[in-house]
């Protein structure tokens, strides 16, 4: 009997060992690489074309490959046109696991702006600096910056805190990857000055590998499985977490498992 109970219980923890090896795999692959979120590596860094035809984001600071030598993106009008602006910096890489955030951290975004344009006035077509934030394709939060703000031709800092609620504790991979929108739209300059002065307008953002060491990044509180508070089938970040890992189910399965067929030697050796 003692024979047989040895033999059961190295298969058991064999099985356990699989398991354990096994189900966290993709979550190390995922933190193994730069340009993917992990608790280590929380800074998503923005990067795009000359133009601001193409904005794109991801992890990986020393990467900057693909965009803009200059450091920024700018688009310039004429005298009297109007500015209009809207585009959408997406991630490059598909998260390759859920991104889990800290239901008490706080999201930090930090911009730096260069918008030469005119005041606006109630008989003329603006939209303020509006930045969106959302999840795949759903808006989850929108900060708005007066045009008067941000327009004066030098470089304009703008920071923006973001407090993790419940729709942002998630963010599943291949469809919830964060993506920043950012509109604005203003008259151009058009007056008798632009006889002697250039009246041309811009609008520039710059990107993370900024000449200048300009901070242009998002900082997501980025929490991971063992982060304490869940696990209890309330919906903390452990269980949200075990949906994450492949296996976890199956770990804790096994070893339930394997406690009770090893009760259940004793109990019959006892007897």
């Amino acid at each position: 009997m003692t024979d047989t109970l040895r033999v059961q219980s190295a298969a058991l923890i064999l099985l356990l060992l699989i398991g354990s090896i096994g189900a966290p795999a993709s979550a190390q692959e995922a933190a193994q690489d730069p340009k993917q979120p992990s608790v280590d590596n929380p800074h998503m860094h923005f990067w795009g074309s000359s133009d601001l035809s193409n904005c794109y984001t991801h992890f990986d600071g020393n990467d900057s490959s693909g965009s803009a030598a200059e450091g920024y993106g700018q688009q310039d009008f004429s005298q009297g046109q109007q500015i209009e602006i809207d585009y959408t910096c997406r991630i490059s890489d598909n998260f390759k696991q859920d991104m889990l955030l800290n239901p008490n951290g706080t999201i930090m975004l930090e911009f730096v702006f260069n918008i030469d344009s005119n005041d606006c006035t109630d008989s003329q077509d603006c939209t303020n600096l509006t930045i969106t934030l959302s999840k795949g394709s759903q808006a989850v939060t929108q900060l708005i910056v007066p045009v008067e703000s941000v327009n004066s031709g030098s470089d304009e800092s703008v920071r923006w805190d973001i407090p993790v609620n419940e729709t942002m504790e998630r963010w599943n991979k291949s469809i919830d990857e964060p993506e920043i929108n950012i509109k604005y739209s203003a008259p151009g300059y058009n007056d008798i000055t632009c006889i002697i002065f250039d009246c041309s307008a811009h609008f520039r953002m710059y990107y993370s590998n900024n000449e200048d060491n300009l901070t242009v990044e998002a900082n997501f509180p980025v929490v991971n499985a063992t982060v304490p508070g869940g696990g209890g089938g309330d919906g903390g970040a452990i269980d949200k977490a075990k949906d994450a890992l492949p296996g976890f189910g199956l770990l804790a399965g096994v070893g339930a498992l394997a406690l009770a067929a090893v009760g259940a030697s004793r109990f019959s050796r006892e007897e």
